[in-house]
């Protein structure tokens, strides 16, 4: 029986919607891994929900004038809709509800009882007006490993980890006229030392699926003193610890992130049908799932170290993850996404505008994948025009050209010749959907300059010669499965003519292709695809 894949992309954070650099990132990149194992028969469970604890949720609510609660509910349900509309294919997006507090609470209430927390007194920076100590998006400061601009907890620039007092010249991320100094607090900690062995023997097995900046990440990590995770912190705004021994904290948001990943893939696979009692079912070691996170580079650490070591801590109890995919930033127009400042283009807004396979095809060519990359509204209108509409409805109408007279349907034959082309085609794809080598920007790439030869294959077809058309028409149908992953629109109305877009082992001359006309594509959003008509492409 072939393993289950649960893809994970991490839960956002509910402070507001989607912007364009969000969906360049994990969810399309998860999306399309998704569609490539469904599309080859594989069995997969792709999930997400929304990280509400955390405290960019706090102080995003309070530059709004919103209450938090508030602000994590709208935020949702505005995540929810644009993942839907970018065509992104999670197969349940799991609220944050009872169920979801209730596997945490048991994930972590495990781990106190077999004594894998530690009690631990650190300093924290607080503004004694308000009596507010300040972690994670509360406070901002000077990375103590790469000296630039930091959040608490982590600093997205370099990846690594700052806790309690390191970050240099703290300061309130919602007051920045507050007096920030420094209060001592007792709070409860994972030894993340006591790991190391089996993180490094982890990694020394998983070098062949991480990208090289995630490698680097893990190495300079493991060539220091693992710092100690705060599990809690003295807050109001989370899930409230269970603990004893720090009455009043809550948990720190990211010792949330297995145990969310548990009831996510718990959500997903009940809408699939496949419900359990237990929240934690499908992760247990038993089951053997192949776990897989698509992140972004500031979150490697924390789900590639902290999170990894709290599944080991439950002593084998849980599937570790089989890869993780990270990439990088996307800039817009050649600096940093910004919210705040209004440099953003929102998702939401732009599948509105322009059609979301041409959106899709621009963000895997452009894709982050191992240094940052930019988002340009001009590039995305001529690129998408010049590389995929144009040269695929050229294609189409050539096709159109050479199947005037044949009944819509007709099975061809196809040659020994035509089945190894299309064979070889797929196995290219395949190279860049298989996780040894994932690499979205390649995959879309390989839909250009294969549109290119295809169509210059039709040029040289003769009208009539139904053989060398049945050839080429075997190839354009392995181009559109394989390219189906990305082209998500285009790929439904070839399957609603009759396509089959299904991805062989092989192809075989025994297995006739049909006659049909391809669906185009257009550049205005909403346009109604029409039969395509003969053109001339005369060059």
């Amino acid at each position: 029986m072939t393993r289950r894949t649960v893809i994970i992309a991490p839960p956002p954070t509910p402070n507001g919607d989607l912007h364009t650099g969000h969906l360049a990132g994990p969810f399309l990149a998860g999306d399309v891994y998704a569609r490539y194992l469904r599309a080859s028969g594989r069995p997969v469970t792709y999930t997400s929900g929304t990280d509400d604890s955390q405290t960019y949720v706090v102080a995003s609510a309070l530059r709004a004038g919103l209450e938090p609660q508030e602000l994590a509910d709208r935020s949702a349900a505005q995540i929810t809709a644009t993942l839907e509309a970018a065509g992104v294919s999670v197969d349940g997006f799991a609220p944050f509800d009872q169920g979801y507090r209730t596997t945490v609470l048991d994930f972590v209430t495990d781990l106190h009882a077999a004594g894998a927390f530690r009690l631990k007194t650190v300093r924290f920076p607080y503004v004694k007006a308000t009596g507010e100590y300040l972690v994670e998006g509360l406070v901002a400061g000077d990375c103590p490993v790469c000296l630039l601009e930091s959040r608490g907890g982590l600093c997205e620039s370099c990846g690594h980890p700052n806790n309690f007092d390191e970050l240099l010249r703290p300061r309130s991320t919602t007051d920045p006229d507050a007096v920030v100094t420094h209060r001592e607090a007792t709070v409860l900690v994972l030894p993340m030392e006591e790991y190391r062995d089996r993180l490094t023997a982890y990694y020394a097995s998983h070098r062949d699926v991480l990208r090289p900046h995630t490698e680097q990440l893990v190495r300079e990590a493991l060539a220091r003193p693992l710092p100690d995770f705060p599990v809690t912190y003295p807050l109001s705004w989370g899930i409230a610890a269970p603990f004893a021994e720090t009455p009043g904290q809550v948990l720190n948001a990211w010792a949330e992130g297995m145990a969310a990943s548990m009831y996510c893939t718990w959500w997903a696979a009940a809408q699939q049908g496949d419900r359990t009692d237990a929240f934690d079912a499908h992760w247990l070691a038993e089951n053997d799932i192949e776990l897989v996170y698509f992140l972004g580079f500031d979150n490697v650490y924390f789900w590639g170290m902290t999170h990894l070591a709290l599944l080991m801590a439950h002593g084998g109890r849980y599937v570790e993850p089989h890869a993780i995919v990270s990439n990088e930033f996307y800039e817009l127009e050649n600096q940093k996404f910004s919210t705040s400042k209004g440099h953003v283009v929102w998702a939401a807004d732009l599948v509105a505008e322009v059609p979301r396979d041409l959106v899709r095809f621009y963000l895997a060519l452009t894709a982050p994948e191992h240094s940052r990359t930019n988002f340009s509204r001009a590039a995305l209108d001529s690129l998408a025009s010049s590389r995929l509409v144009d040269p695929w409805n050229r294609l189409a109408g050539r096709v159109a050209e050479l199947l005037d007279g044949v009944a819509e349907g007709t099975r061809l034959p196809v040659s020994a010749t035509g089945a190894e082309r299309a064979g070889i085609l797929v196995d290219r794809f395949r190279a860049h959907y298989e996780l040894e080598s994932f690499s979205l920007h390649r995959a879309s790439d390989l839909v250009v300059v294969s549109l290119d030869r295809l169509l210059k294959q039709a040029e040289r077809t003769t009208a009539g010669d139904l053989p060398a058309t049945a050839d080429l028409l075997l190839s354009v149908r392995a181009l559109l499965a394989c390219a189906a992953p990305l082209l998500v629109d285009l790929a439904e109305r070839a399957e609603a003519a009759g396509m089959d877009l299904s991805l062989p082992g092989r192809f075989t001359p025994a297995t006739p292709v049909a006659a049909l006309r391809l669906p185009t594509l257009s550049t205005a959003a909403g346009a109604f695809d029409a039969p395509a008509e003969p053109v001339d492409v005369r060059v």
